[in-house]
């Protein structure tokens, strides 16, 4: 049985929007490589494409990565902070509670 005070784990995107972006994502993944290998040019530079496009992609993710977990930090500092808040309220009371004694 579960307390009443614990919440479900809420998703951001449904499953629809993480297949979309997951079959897209792949979709133009294949059509750089085709490009590259029907590409009329010489190995070197299908090399520097590629490592471009390889490097491009790295850098894609933990660039999204780096700005989902800067937004999750601050969100969770501002919890931090306003806990920190009441529990301060809270003492702060119980210490006027306590001289009105």
């Amino acid at each position: 049985m579960s307390s009443p005070n614990v919440k479900k784990k809420a998703y951001r995107n449904n499953s629809a929007f993480v297949l979309l972006a997951w079959v897209s994502f792949g979709f133009f993944v294949a059509l750089m490589l085709v490009g590259l290998y029907t590409l009329k040019e010489p190995l070197m530079v299908k090399g520097y494409y590629l490592m471009g496009s390889v490097g491009l992609i790295s850098s894609s993710f933990t660039v999204a990565k780096v700005v989902r977990d800067s937004q999750e930090d601050n969100e969770m500092y501002e919890q931090v902070i306003k806990d920190a808040a009441a529990v301060q309220n809270a003492r702060s009371q119980q210490a006027r509670q306590y001289e009105a004694r």
